[in-house]
């Protein structure tokens, strides 16, 4: 059995560092020459990683490096009229969409590297995140506007669509005050919920099929990243103040003497500020990457820290369950 890795970007041109989860061995292949942006980083199917590349202020031109499973090298670099910010494929990698600073999502076919749209103005200020539903069918968007935006690609892919952007969305979640910092997107198709974090140092829960807001979480600092427990009955939160908040998604409204009444636990391992989370669904285990370049894996049922890696400073990006 092949063993399950776990992968990590960070802001510095260290490349892409790979582990053994299990084990915690670092691997030998080493992904280099990247200096990952936020929410820059995805598995594209089981062919390739991709991730968009921080460049010169100055520089108006970004770009996207791509590398296959197997070789260290960066294979394909794929240049852009503005810099790329959030990177995203969908499950199957047909599709890889790209979050500009113009607040344009451009979207490329997997297999003929064509862009099918370029003119997609999502929204009025950077695109900070992007992620897809469990089929691909959904694409949700969040923006430093505040904004969280959840887009059927078929409409998207419309051509009677060209020329009504804002007809192609479904919901227009305006309820965030400053920048979306991250969002997750549950499974169970239409009966799904999705959570946003932001700079206004709340996380809100949204029914996918009603398109409403079921509730509001405040937390005492920003929250930098969200994860889904696969059971869907909390979501961790790391904070900039290092914790990782455990939040019950099925907790009754909050009251005003209790703003952070959905807050049920929280772990702690004194490192910087909680940038990345991800969720080991085979191991049943929770990833944290931090600001000071550290990785810790957690049992979350019993609270303890299992082990650690090191990566470079500024973990942007992690993930588990990679082919």
């Amino acid at each position: 059995m092949e063993p399950e890795l776990v992968i990590a970007s960070s802001s510095v041109d260290a490349g892409i560092g790979c582990w053994d989860l299990e084990t915690g061995v670092k691997q030998p292949l080493h992904y280099k020459s990247c200096a990952s942006t936020r929410h820059g980083l995805s598995a594209v199917g089981s062919r390739f990683l991709a991730s968009s590349q921080l460049r010169d202020p100055k520089v108006k031109n970004g770009f996207i490096h791509y590398w296959s499973w197997s070789k260290p090298g960066v294979e394909v670099k794929s240049f852009l009229a503005e810099p790329i910010k959030p990177i995203a494929a969908n499950p199957e990698g047909t599709y890889i969409v790209g979050g500009g600073i113009s607040g344009k999502i451009y979207l490329w076919e997997t297999a003929t590297g064509r862009l099918l749209l370029e003119r997609w103005e999502a929204h009025l200020r950077p695109i900070t995140c992007l992620v897809f539903n469990d089929d691909g069918s959904l694409l949700v968007s969040g923006s430093e506007d505040g904004i969280v935006k959840v887009w059927p690609l078929l409409k998207v892919l419309d051509d009677r669509e060209t020329d009504k952007p804002s007809h192609r969305y479904l919901y227009n979640f305006s309820d965030h005050t400053m920048p979306i910092t991250d969002l997750v997107i549950g499974y169970g198709g239409w009966n799904a919920v999705i959570v946003s974090a932001s700079e206004d140092r709340t996380c809100k829960v949204w029914s996918l099929s009603k398109g409403e807001l079921l509730r509001s979480v405040a937390f005492p600092c920003i929250i930098n990243a969200l994860v889904l427990d696969p059971a869907e009955t909390v979501f961790y939160a790391g904070g900039k103040d290092g914790k990782i908040y455990i939040v019950a998604l099925s907790a009754s409204s909050s009251s005003s003497k209790s703003p952070w009444l959905h807050i049920i636990g929280s772990l702690s391992s004194g490192s910087d500020a909680v940038t990345s989370l991800a969720y080991s669904t085979s191991k049943n285990w929770l990833l944290a990457g931090s600001e000071d370049g550290s990785i810790r894996v957690w049992d979350p049922k019993n609270m303890n820290l299992i082990r650690g890696f090191h990566h470079e400073k500024g973990i942007l990006c992690l993930f588990p369950d990679l082919p």
